[in-house]
């Protein structure tokens, strides 16, 4: 994502140049003789989109369940701003660091949404010097996953109109049919529609590509037998006597399947310092999991010594869905956390407005620094100790840095100061030394948070007071009511997805990154019986994200030649 500077230069002083500018100008390795020099990987392990990205094929991934691990490092961040505290340029600066270093590191990767892309954020491969590249391929469109997914969803939803028209054999109840539709882009419009007019008519809604069970599922499924499995859990509909439709129940299965057999093999990409990068899949940290593929992770850990990951927006939302859900499942838990920070998100809890937040305010960060204390909290809450990395800007001044050093000594937590945006790996070699000193080190064991088989209830009460720093959790009528239906059915005891705003412990962003004392108040459950969990939607969190007033799209577009000029 491009940098927001007020001054308009870099940190080195100089202009800054777009992430596309730089992005353009790099010269990539192709990704053929790329994976055989850094991960000892055969021409025909990779299927290749082009000459600087490919997918791994399925057979590699099956051939890697058997080697030794590596050590996999999560990326976290304490509570953003509306504009990100840089966890993507974080991980990249790392894993290039860790490469300077001699190590053997892979980072993986969430994929871009054209959501965010043509909306406000933004891509997702990083910025200045800490990008994954081809930047335009990999923002727009990339491998198909997205397509997949999406198209994967939609016929489902076709499958069960279709089985409605042709007279419901099965029995479903067309009022609560909880299977949505979705597309990949930001359109509020489309969050509640009336389908079917003429025939079976019917309330009805789509939601973002990112918030689709089938996306979660993609990136939770073990191999295509895992994935085929999965998919037949899924709960579309409910019938009058109170149980489940299935996907298995409509024979769906085998041709959702077949649209996602290539969306599941991971994609190979690398950083402008040539580091390999896997992307893969792409659910959203607020209305979703958060976390890229589980076959990108293991492929990765077989593939190299030390793994970067990340997981989406503050470690409230995204450490926590990680362990809890992810580790969970797959058993692999992370051996070292990091925390990003910036002064100016710490001005910005502290009291600063968005315009206020670039100007240095030692008052409004000391406040701020709360923030940081409970996200701190939060990461050994999981049996973790994290390594702080300040992404430094250039209107950070030496009083704050001062002041945050002190706060991470009472803390007893290490700080790195970080500058890979404006210099990349070589700019993060004191964050990488900090985390192989903490996998050197060792220590406890990540664990989740609450016990497999706790009620879906008591998990909201356990994550929303012990991490979100809540008094408790208010479900409303609606979401006691399927409460009751998912218990009756067999599904209460899921671990559970809180989908909320990101900008605040609470489900309110108005309350900002320091509340406390607050309620949860839960609007609604949806069952992920596929992905395995149950999502508590709190707020008025939207699952269709809509444009803002001035939406990045207007800005993007061709010039002579043809290339892409406006891509954030």
């Amino acid at each position: 994502m491009a940098r927001q500077l007020d001054d308009g230069e870099g940190i080195s002083g100089h202009a800054p140049e777009s992430d596309l500018v730089i992005a353009r100008r790099a010269r990539l390795e192709p990704i053929l003789p790329l994976a055989e020099a850094r991960l000892g990987l055969a021409a025909e392990d990779l299927v290749p989109f082009g000459h600087h990205r490919a997918k791994l094929s399925l057979a590699l991934l099956q051939r890697l369940k058997d080697r030794p691990r590596g050590h996999l490092v999560l990326v976290s961040a304490i509570t953003p701003t509306p504009t990100g505290e840089g966890k993507t340029t974080a991980c990249v600066g790392l894993v290039d660091a860790l490469s300077r270093l001699g190590i053997s590191a892979l980072a993986c990767l969430r994929e871009p949404s054209l959501g965010p892309v043509f909306g406000m954020k933004g891509g997702a491969a990083g910025g200045g010097r800490a990008q994954v590249v081809p930047m335009e391929a990999i923002n727009l469109h990339f491998n198909g996953d997205f397509h997949a997914v999406t198209a994967a969803h939609n016929l489902l939803a076709a499958l069960l109109d279709n089985h409605l028209y042709w007279g419901n054999a099965l029995g479903i109840d067309p009022a609560r049919v909880v299977w949505s539709r979705v597309l990949d882009l930001n359109d509020r419009s489309l969050r509640r529609v009336r389908i079917g007019l003429g025939e079976v008519e019917r309330e009805s809604s789509f939601e973002i590509t990112a918030a689709s069970e089938i996306m979660a599922i993609l990136c939770l499924a073990e191999d295509l037998v895992d994935l085929e499995r999965r998919l037949g859990r899924i709960v579309v509909a409910w019938r009058h006597d109170d149980t489940p439709v299935t996907a298995a129940d409509l024979g769906a299965v085998g041709a959702l399947a077949a649209l996602l057999r290539d969306a599941l093999a991971p994609n190979l990409v690398q950083t402008l310092e040539h580091t390999p990068v896997l992307i893969h899949g792409g659910p959203f940290a607020n209305i979703a999991h958060g976390c890229s593929s589980l076959a990108a992770t293991r492929a990765a850990l077989a593939l190299g010594e030390v793994v970067v990951t990340e997981a989406g927006f503050g470690a409230d939302q995204g450490l926590e869905k990680f362990i809890d859900i992810k580790s969970r499942q797959s058993g692999l838990f992370p051996d070292a956390a990091v925390i990003v920070v910036t002064l100016r998100a710490l001005r910005f809890h502290g009291g600063a407005s968005r315009e206020a937040m670039h100007r240095p305010d030692l008052a409004a960060l000391t406040a701020g620094l709360d923030n940081l204390v409970r996200q701190v909290a939060v990461a050994r809450a999981f049996g973790l100790e994290p390594v702080v990395a300040l992404n430094a800007f250039p209107d950070d001044s030496e009083a704050e840095r001062e002041r945050l050093a002190t706060c991470c000594v009472e803390l007893g937590v290490a700080l790195a100061h970080c500058d890979h945006w404006a210099r990349g790996g070589e700019g993060a070699l004191a964050l990488a030394r900090r985390v192989l000193e903490r996998l050197e080190e060792g220590g406890g064991e990540a664990a989740a948070l609450y016990a497999d088989g706790t009620p879906v209830e008591t998990a909201l009460q356990v994550v929303a007071t012990r991490l979100y720093g809540a008094s408790g959790v208010e479900l409303s009528p609606e979401a006691r009511a399927t409460l009751r239906r998912l218990e009756g059915a067999g599904y209460g005891q899921l671990p559970v997805c809180i989908a909320r705003t990101q900008y605040s412990f609470s489900d309110d962003p108005a309350d900002g990154g320091l509340v406390k004392g607050h309620r949860l108040r839960v609007r609604e459950l949806r069952l992920s019986a596929g992905a395995g969990f149950v999502v508590a939607v709190c707020g008025r969190l939207m699952t269709l994200p809509g444009l803002p007033r001035e939406p990045a799209a207007l800005g993007i577009g061709l010039d002579a030649e043809g290339n892409i000029t406006g891509l954030a």
